[in-house]
């Protein structure tokens, strides 16, 4: 089983501190997963529009959080 995987089962646990424990590593995987993805998209030439929208943020959200942290992505 892959750690995702076990993550998710961990996050219906009934105990509450081993399913927010997962949540939590979960969320982190995802922020990770979307700052790698984000940053492909850059270096294809997607726009902050077009990262935005399949993101379902605004452009100005998505330009905040990731502009300074991808690299050669600050306009």
């Amino acid at each position: 089983m892959s750690e995702a995987t076990e993550l998710a089962a961990a996050a219906s646990s009934g105990d509450a501190r081993v399913g927010l424990r997962a949540v939590r590593a979960l969320r982190r995987l995802a922020e990770t997963l979307e700052a790698v993805q984000v940053e492909n998209a850059r270096r294809a030439g997607w726009s902050w529009q077009e990262i935005a929208e399949v993101l379902e943020v605004t452009k100005q959200a998505v330009h905040k959080k990731y502009a300074g942290r991808v690299p050669g992505s600050k306009s």
